[in-house]
């Protein structure tokens, strides 16, 4: 991710339900701003902590060129976390830095077929994914939320579905990984994104994905966004941990 910090005024924000609130960010940031060609571009905005600025990794969910702002969606619970309650009391002319964007996935045009999935903090890169894509596009779309008000409807093309899984209380990303293992795999190379939370997708759905199903890594976008009960320093400790178990357990396979 570039390290060119840039400042970002506040436009407008909207409610678009519950739990998610859309920042429309502008301002000077814009011009020192490169969009990215990734659909599941990202950026680190920084917010006050009690001992200096605070990054939080978001999704970009869209670039207006015309209107000069960026979009981001963040997830709100209320009192819980930092940019959420920050995004739900922010107002025209606030301030914020960032930094970035970085990004790895796209739709590919050679895909026969593409599997998104993932929870609302994912809904934003595969919103932009499905936007993306073109009009003769073939996809399967799965999206976990609590019930049915978090619900969002966002364009896609005619042969790509969309199923919405409520999770009825049970652990983030449970009911996701049943429903996309339960899902017919269709015939062909599959494009694969799938993030959420990370237990259930690097733990379940991953394996399943490319072990189960054969995708191999150049076709498959698979990580996990956040980390129930821990917060982004805790996760980012989390994977590098994980990274170095499953490196460790490749080497002693190997040896």
């Amino acid at each position: 991710m570039a390290r060119t910090r840039h400042n970002f005024i506040v436009r407008r924000t909207e409610r678009l339900n519950e739990h998610l609130v859309r920042v429309h960010l502008g301002g000077p940031g814009f011009a020192t701003f490169q969009p990215s060609e990734f659909t599941d571009s990202y950026v680190k905005l920084l917010f006050d902590g009690p001992d200096g600025e605070v990054a939080r990794t978001y999704t970009v969910r869209a670039v207006d060129t015309e209107a000069e702002t960026i979009a981001i969606d963040f997830v709100y619970h209320g009192a819980e976390g930092l940019a959420g309650p920050w995004a739900a009391a922010a107002r025209p002319g606030d301030e914020i830095g960032l930094f970035g964007p970085g990004g790895a996935y796209a739709p590919r045009a050679d895909a026969d077929w593409h599997l998104l999935a993932g929870d609302l903090s994912g809904l934003p890169a595969i919103s932009a994914a499905c936007a993306a894509l073109p009009a003769d596009a073939v996809g399967r779309v799965f999206v976990e939320v609590a019930g049915p008000a978090d619900e969002l409807d966002f364009a896609r093309p005619e042969g790509v579905l969309l199923t919405w899984i409520h999770d009825d209380g049970a652990a983030p990303g449970e009911q996701l990984a049943k429903a996309v293992r339960a899902e017919p795999w269709l015939d062909g190379q599959a494009q694969v994104f799938i993030h959420g939370e990370a237990q259930a997708v690097m733990h379940d759905l991953r394996p399943y994905v490319r072990k189960e199903r054969g995708v191999p890594a150049e076709w498959a976008s698979i990580s996990g966004y956040w980390r129930r009960g821990r917060t982004e320093e805790g996760f980012r400790q989390w994977k590098r941990d994980l990274a170095e178990r499953e490196e460790t357990a490749v080497g002693g396979a190997e040896r």
